[in-house]
């Protein structure tokens, strides 16, 4: 369905938007709005700030807030906020409003250029790695110019990075946009030597698509897990769960088209490109796609899809899941980022061209890739680990924890010809020679798609599938923009001394593609055979966050990110720590929240329905005087066993919790999660699964996974 062509009425004040067209944007201080309301030399220094990175003066930015303020009082607002993504992975916002005491007890609306470009936000409180202490409160947010304004709830949304007092970044749009950069700089070396002028920068861009679950608001409130966890923790698998594969891609339900159409108008509104809606594999899930835009708007928006996500679902009724795998048994939910890399001109890098040199420059950007992927192969798999993630690599559409790149037959075959000096099957008489020869025309989608696969060539983009539902895709981004302008960099400083460039251009394909082949498999990452081959191969394989997490700290990754500018090492070691807390605060609240359903709920439910079979076991007895078993005596006995087994694995983990306080090393005691109370957990599940298997429903005391994943009509 075309979007522009969609129609409907949307009240505003009294006024009705009666097109998408109109309705797109109108939130937003967008560049029409910016034309319209400033002078054309401040208009043109925010679009030179935008595009080419060029600081805003202060007279400029106090004119560019004056009618940012008009436009947004006009529209009802009476507050603005620095919107920042500080390093929990969600968002946060202070609120202040416009009013400025004058003589006579009154009031006027003011909003300068300061107030615009910087804010104060205490700092203190958000995860810091150490990087703060916590009477070391001062940070600083600073306007990202090249991320529109927006209004939503009647606020003024400022988007901007965070850094402590010391300079320090405290946010994920910092480094974000440090790495833009670093792929821009040696991304436009590389193009100079392609001989295009007129390209002026470079950018990546992304789409994430973004799988969730929506369940009914009363199931929700009835189960602890879900409220405190996001997942569930407790669950026997229902009679029917996605076999049948009868949900995916099924006609929607009315009561959840409902709920799409409000989230597409509300991000229509707010800018967000939202597109595709469909539904997923799993009962209950479902999955938003946008179009593509510049890497650090599309985390932005991102940020703000999931935010409306889970609100407009609240509207419903409904309670929108974002965990990776809320559910055991059926589908987990990721956000697959495709990743790609434009010109300003309005080039896709990864589109080969009709001519001998466009072809030479896709195969070199590949080339880049191909190597960032290989060589930084351990980042990219720590860079989506956490602990919800954990749960969902390896089955069920996510693709394995061993990282490696699809291209599909064909591109493989070309890079292969290349690499041994040999023909292209019968379309070339004559060897491949980059630059020389023209390389055979490769259409898109010459080959089938991959779902296994962590990293996929989808014919002018990547697809990294690895990333977890609920995480920002502002830190898989960090790594792979860094990564591959670690790559371009080389083949600049390469290129740029080689007397014969076309020989050298071709020398340095080939070796590419020789030395970083390996990570190049476009087979069944489900496959038994595959972790043997992968290993063989010379592949990292870090099943969980604890295995993958010291990548940080590895010296290469380290002088990657301090060589491109994009992380100081300490900034670095402060992510490592935070990520560590966060695996071990949350497994421990998991570990929690179990105990307290067990020993509060559980136990207590099914201790009674086992006394309820033995009451009418004993009664059946004395009335017809048999001594064989009856039903109600058997189960009793059966669900009597389950219970002090329970009783005895919910002790087991209580001790490990209790040992577990005594490690103060991050990682040791993430190890200790890993080994020993991510099994108690799993050993106390699989007992009390079996108990919700065997007891009446009316005593059990949460909603069944069946009541759940058909929860919503």
């Amino acid at each position: 369905m075309c979007v522009t062509l969609c129609r409907f009425i949307i009240p505003k004040r009294g006024m009705h938007m009666n097109t998408v067209t109109e309705l797109f944007g109108s939130m937003v201080f967008n560049d029409s709005v910016m034309r319209a309301r400033l002078p054309k030399d401040v208009f043109e220094q925010v679009q030179r700030s935008m595009h080419d990175g060029k600081r805003l003066d202060s007279n400029a930015a106090t004119v560019v807030a004056n009618a940012m303020k008009d436009w947004a009082i006009e529209k009802g607002v009476t507050h603005f906020t620095h919107w920042f993504q500080p390093m929990t992975g969600i968002t946060a916002e202070k609120h202040d409003s416009f009013i400025s005491p004058v003589d006579g007890g009154r009031v006027i609306m003011e909003f300068s250029g300061k107030e615009l470009i910087q804010g104060e936000p205490d700092a203190s409180s958000f995860p810091s790695g150490g990087l703060r202490a916590t009477f070391e409160a001062r940070g600083y947010t600073a306007w990202d110019p090249t991320s529109y304004a927006f209004i939503k709830d009647g606020v003024l949304y400022i988007p901007t990075a965070f850094c402590s007092y010391g300079g320090e970044a405290l946010d994920k749009k910092t480094p974000l946009l440090r790495s833009m950069e670093a792929i821009n700089r040696e991304g436009m070396r590389v193009l100079r030597l392609f001989g295009n002028e007129k390209i002026t920068s470079i950018k990546t861009t992304v789409g994430a698509e973004q799988e969730y679950f929506l369940i009914d608001q009363s199931v929700y409130a009835k189960r602890k897990d879900l409220m405190y966890t996001g997942r569930t923790l407790f669950g026997a698998k229902p009679p029917k769960g996605q076999e049948l594969e009868d949900h995916y891609f099924g006609a929607i339900k009315p009561r959840v088209a409902a709920y799409m159409r409000e989230l597409d108008q509300e991000l229509w509104k707010l800018g967000v490109l939202a597109k595709t809606e469909h539904n997923e594999a799993a009962p209950g899930q479902h999955e938003l796609a946008p179009i593509y835009t510049t890497t650090n708007i599309a985390a932005d928006h991102n940020q703000l899809m999931m935010e409306l996500m889970q609100r407009i679902a609240r509207k419903h009724d409904m309670v929108c899941l974002l965990h990776e795998k809320p559910f055991a048994g059926v589908n987990g939910s990721g956000k697959h980022n495709n990743w790609s890399i434009s010109t300003n001109t309005g080039v896709n890098l990864f589109e080969p061209g009709d001519t001998p040199s466009e072809n030479a420059q896709f195969l070199l950007f590949l080339c880049a890739v191909i190597q960032a992927v290989d060589e930084y192969q351990d980042m990219l798999r720590m860079c989506v680990a956490s602990a919800g993630n954990d749960h969902r690599l390896g089955a069920n559409e996510a693709p394995p924890a061993v990282v490696s790149i699809f291209l599909g037959s064909e591109l493989e075959a070309i890079l292969r010809a290349i690499e041994n000096d040999e023909p292209y099957g019968s379309r070339e008489k004559e060897l491949i020679k980059v630059g020389v020869h023209v390389l055979p025309k490769f259409p898109k989608d010459t080959t089938d798609r991959n779902r296994t696969s962590p990293f996929a060539f989808t014919g002018n983009k990547f697809e990294f599938r690895m990333l977890g539902a609920a995480q920002s895709i502002s830190g898989p981004n960090v790594v792979l923009n860094t990564a591959v302008a670690e790559s371009l960099r080389q083949y600049a400083d390469f290129l740029e001394a080689a007397e014969d460039f076309e020989e050298a251009l071709h020398d340095l394909i080939q070796n590419v593609i020789r030395k970083h082949k390996r990570i190049i498999f476009n087979g069944n990452g489900y496959d038994e055979g595959w972790a043997q081959e992968a290993e063989h191969r010379g592949l990292s394989n870090y099943p969980t966050t604890p295995d993958c997490s010291p990548c940080y700290l590895a010296e290469k990754n380290i002088q990657l990110f301090v060589r491109h500018k994009v992380y100081t090492e300490t900034e670095i070691r402060a992510r490592y720590e935070i990520k560590l807390s966060n695996y071990n605060k949350v497994l421990h609240i998991e570990a929690l929240t179990m105990l307290d359903m067990i020993w509060k709920d559980i136990l207590p439910a099914v201790s009674a329905y086992s006394k309820c079979l033995a009451d009418a076991a004993l009664s059946k007895k004395a009335l017809s005087g048999e001594i064989h078993f009856h039903f109600e005596q058997d189960m009793a006995e059966r669900i009597s066993l389950l219970i002090s087994s329970a009783v005895d694995k919910a002790r087991a983990l209580e001790a490990h919790m209790d040992h577990g306080e005594s490690i103060s090393d991050s990682l040791a005691l993430a190890r200790f999660h890993m080994d020993k109370i991510i099994p108690a957990m799993e050993e106390l599940r699989k007992v009390v699964d079996e108990l919700e298997g065997l007891s009446s429903s009316a005593f059990w005391p949460y909603p069944s996974y069946g009541e759940i994943l058909f929860s919503v009509k």
